[in-house]
């Protein structure tokens, strides 16, 4: 898996802000149920917020597997709230991230 540079994860950190939870973790904790979600969730939309309901005291040690195992990146974590990301299948790339890389005006000018 390619790394996100910096300007990648100030640009999804941006993004990231205007969305909601999408997954909540409760009481069951990561159990595979949980991971199918959170992996069907990634393959509809790149950027997803994961909150801790349960288990806030090891929020630091599961932000890290939960990327892990869905093969995503860890974006972010806020208070309990885990920002992944994990680009479409098919695109090395996230298109919306290209911009990050693209030079402002037409060479030639």
């Amino acid at each position: 898996m390619i790394s996100l540079t910096n300007a990648q994860i100030r640009d999804l950190k941006a993004r990231a802000q205007r969305l909601k939870a999408t997954l909540k973790i409760g009481k069951e904790g990561i159990s595979p149920q949980f991971l199918a979600a959170l992996d069907d969730a990634l393959k509809h939309h790149e950027l997803i917020k994961v909150k801790f309901d349960y288990f806030k005291d090891q929020k630091k040690a599961l932000s890290p597997q939960l990327a892990e195992k869905t093969s995503s990146h860890l974006v972010t974590r806020v208070g309990n709230v885990v920002v992944l990301h994990r680009p479409k299948q098919g695109a090395e790339e996230s298109p919306a991230l290209d911009h990050a890389q693209t030079p402002s005006h037409p060479t030639g000018l």
